[in-house]
């Protein structure tokens, strides 16, 4: 009989939502870092994001300022490294290696911190750079996008994409604090602000009828960034992410189900389909879209529950269609249904994916018809181009 190892590996994070991380009065870096050894002087690393940058001029003078404060406890590694971020910083195959190069230049152990300051694809990559390096060094995520502070952000994956694959390679390394700035949200660009609305629309429609509820309630609001509108979407859609990790039983998906992609097996394809001119949420978007749908076809979902989901995205300024979906390989068939294969082996081989039963209540299906698939791209594009022609001025 073989030995069986069996062990239980505790994790825990706080997340803080505010505002003025970068306030010396404002202890919530200096006690996130320091939490587990008061007594002792962390050294810290700061990626920034270009962009983020650009916006913050004073930012990297902000930080040192920060640190200095509170010397006691906190060491600045380097000056901050600013670098590019978006879905480009997650396609370049220099970046990882480019960032783990500056990390033992600087000597960072186990116990040194990695802060990142950026959107979900500089957090998916730079925290892929500091999880491979010694098998990992303590990150902290200063997550600045709506998507990253309600999803991405607060999660525990990370990764870069390879051969026209989402998140190829990638590795599961929980965060040791999460900071969620309001501040940053507001030079964020309209495209940017209302996409991360769509993981929201996501986890509502899954697990939280109420959520769903109060989006459309609010809807309004949300869509002109209302900042008190936006700081609840965002807490609330975090502390279901965060609830699910901790609650579901696989936070490392080690079985092939996966709740939190409803949506995804469409949008990651189309993503790679646009070389990544849609922006994540919006792919995400026309894939609740295209899975909402199907479930109104499949007769799980009934069809004016349906028309809530699509009524909801538009009202959000979320986007249902777009004209890749109609991208076809040279046999006929449409490319985006790649996707299902692909999600598939990301998955582990099994497929298992999210369908709708009713908003707020999510169902797993392990196959799918793909003749009804093609029928729904149809219709969605059927109702795009009846829009489009609603929305034309009336010849003269």
């Amino acid at each position: 009989m073989p030995f069986v190892q069996r062990f239980t590996v505790s994790y825990e994070y706080p997340v803080w939502f505010g505002e003025d991380v970068f306030s010396p009065e404002n202890a919530a870096l200096v006690e996130a870092v320091s939490r587990r050894e008061p007594s002792r002087r962390h050294r810290l690393a700061f990626v920034v994001e270009e962009r983020v940058a650009e916006c913050f001029p004073t930012l990297a003078r902000d930080i040192a300022r920060y640190v200095e404060h509170h010397g006691a406890r906190l060491a600045l590694a380097a000056p901050p490294r600013v670098v590019r971020g978006a879905e480009e910083c997650k396609n370049d195959e220099a970046a990882v290696s480019a960032l783990a190069a500056w990390f033992d230049a600087l000597c960072l152990d186990r116990q040194s911190f990695v802060v990142i300051v950026g959107g979900g694809a500089l957090q998916d990559m730079a925290g892929y750079a500091a999880a491979i390096t010694h098998r990992g060094l303590r990150v902290v995520r200063l997550p600045t996008t709506v998507l990253g502070q309600n999803d991405s952000g607060v999660g525990v994956k990370n990764g870069v994409n390879a051969f026209g694959k989402k998140n190829f390679f990638g590795a599961f390394a929980p965060p040791f604090a999460v900071l969620c700035d309001s501040r940053f949200l507001r030079t964020l660009h309209p495209r940017d602000k209302v996409a991360g609305f769509a993981e929201a629309v996501k986890v509502a429609l899954i697990k939280d009828a109420p959520f769903f509820e109060w989006m459309e309630a609010r809807a309004t609001e949300l869509a002109r960034f209302e900042p008190e509108a936006v700081a609840e979407l965002v807490r609330r859609c975090a502390e279901r992410h965060l609830e699910h990790i901790a609650t579901a039983g696989d936070p490392f998906e080690l079985g092939s189900s996966r709740p939190l992609d409803f949506g995804h097996w469409a949008a990651h394809k189309l993503e790679a389909l646009t070389a990544f001119e849609l922006r994540h949420g919006e792919a995400v978007a026309i894939g609740i879209a295209l899975d909402t749908s199907y479930s109104v076809a499949s007769g799980m979902l009934s069809a004016p529950e349906g028309e809530r989901v699509l009524a909801l995205l538009s009202a959000l300024g979320l986007p249902r269609w777009d004209a890749r979906l109609d991208a076809r390989a040279p046999g006929g068939a449409r490319l985006v249904l790649d996707g299902i294969r692909e999600f598939r082996e990301h998955l582990g081989g099994d497929l298992t994916l999210m369908m709708l039963a009713g908003i707020g209540r999510g169902r797993e299906v392990t196959s799918i018809d793909v003749a009804r698939v093609d029928a729904v791209i149809d219709a969605l594009r059927e109702r795009a181009s009846g829009r489009a022609a609603a929305a034309r001025p009336a010849a003269e």
